[in-house]
């Protein structure tokens, strides 16, 4: 997989994730597959309970079918799915 800026408008739903960082101490080291997407969380399957992370209180690491890990800091995420589609992106390099 190519990794890109616009990796970020991709789907997220049915990717499994694990959360780096977060100033919220219950967030870090949760992992488990996206099952559900909003404005401001993610909802995680973890363990074979279901549990909401906001996005901007946290560094996610998603991990792709290829195998490929990258990591994504939350605050890019923030905002409806579809509304991703039309944001510019700006280049961090």
């Amino acid at each position: 997989m190519k990794i890109t800026p616009d990796i970020i408008r991709g789907e997220f739903i049915g990717t499994e994730t694990k959360i780096a960082k977060s100033p919220h101490s219950g967030y870090v080291g949760l992992s488990g597959e996206v099952i559900n997407e909003t404005k401001n969380t993610f909802t995680i399957l973890h363990a074979g309970e279901t549990k909401s992370v906001i996005k901007d209180a946290a560094v996610f690491h998603f991990k792709f079918s290829d195998g490929t890990i990258v990591e994504i800091d939350g605050k890019l995420l923030a905002g409806r799915p579809e509304d991703r589609l039309k944001k510019g992106i700006k280049r961090l390099w």
